[in-house]
């Protein structure tokens, strides 16, 4: 009996399409980075045709709101009882996702222009992303309840921690008041995941661990549409000052985004050693704890007027880089599960 390869052909290697079949296999896994990048360069060269509909405020807040509360339906609040009970390592995650990133980028956002610094800064501000997080933890093996409530206090931490972060730092770029994103993150991020919460709690529970994979689906299209937006709004401030994004300061922004996240990921699993965490904890202090979102960093960044391609490539550089890590850790590799935020 011929035997049958992973595309469904009989013959084994010897299939003819065995090319087609690998690079089927690396679109599906990372069709949402290609899709970032092109969604990217749309928004960016339609930037004068797309700018009425990028500046509605009313749009975008409501897009933020509805993948916000897509995401935060399917946290498990069960798993944040589990993590109470041994608060040491949350508590790390949370400090280095926090504290930790933001000033390593403080420290090195000045080596770039103030639109590009700002960008980064921005994305080292935001909190853990609400997805691929504990994805990422679960399948290297780690406990994703470390994850989970890593997530959901950085997540309510925002509505203090961005705009203290965002008046400290880049004001001077801003002309968004510490009060006004207050209340913006209070009523676009804290209030659909509690909503959220509360409807898993009230019997939606069921429907929405069935649904996982189409809420994460309709979350990442909500997230390119911010792209598109976010690019508009970049170019325009870019053409504003006229200012230019040299392949240079592309790739020193590359660099650096994927150099904080690495010495993040790193400091948690050191950190976490030193204290005497299982490995199951170390991995997740170090996913967690260097994991960024990028849907709030994108409202984030398009309302403060910097650019959002730090953000971008803060999430697009974490996606690869602790896929690959992932990987190694995993006793076994699991089937991709598409749920990348």
């Amino acid at each position: 009996m011929p035997s049958v390869d992973r595309c469904g052909l009989s013959g084994g290697t010897a299939c003819g399409f065995s090319n087609g079949c690998r690079m089927s296999r690396w679109l599906k896994s990372n069709w949402f980075l290609l899709a970032l990048a092109l969604t990217f360069l749309f928004g960016y060269f339609a930037a004068e045709n797309l700018e009425p509909l990028a500046r509605q405020v009313t749009l975008r807040s409501t897009l933020v709101m509805l993948v916000m509360w897509a995401m935060g339906i399917t946290l498990r609040a069960d798993a944040i009882r589990n993590s109470i009970r041994r608060p040491t390592a949350s508590l790390l995650a949370i400090g280095i996702n926090v504290v930790f990133v933001p000033l390593m980028c403080v420290g090195v956002m000045h080596w770039l222009s103030p639109d590009m610094g700002g960008g980064l800064f921005v994305a080292g501000l935001v909190p853990c992303t609400l997805a691929s997080a504990s994805v990422w933890v679960r399948k290297a093996g780690g406990d994703d309840s470390i994850a989970i409530i890593t997530t959901t206090v950085t997540n309510l931490a925002t509505i203090a921690v961005v705009p203290i972060g965002i008046q400290w730092v880049i004001s001077a770029q801003s002309e968004v008041s510490a009060a006004d994103q207050m209340q913006k993150l209070a009523l676009f991020v804290v209030a659909p995941l509690g909503v959220a919460q509360l409807m898993r709690r009230f019997g939606w529970a069921v429907w929405a661990d069935r649904n996982k994979k189409r809420l994460s689906l309709a979350a990442q299209f909500g997230i390119l549409v911010m792209v598109a937006f976010g690019a508009v709004v970049s170019r325009s401030y870019g053409d504003d000052s006229n200012a230019s994004i040299s392949l240079v300061m592309l790739l020193l922004v590359t660099m650096l985004a994927l150099a904080v996240h690495v010495i993040a990921l790193t400091t948690g699993i050191g950190a976490s050693r030193v204290l005497g965490l299982t490995r199951e904890s170390q991995i997740a202090v170090g996913i967690a704890g260097s994991q960024k979102t990028l849907m709030v960093g994108l409202q984030i960044a398009i309302d403060c007027g910097v650019s959002v391609l730090p953000m971008m490539i803060y999430h697009a550089s974490q996606l690869v880089f602790d896929t690959i890590i992932v990987q190694r850790w995993a006793k076994a590799t699991p089937e991709d599960e598409s749920s990348q935020e």
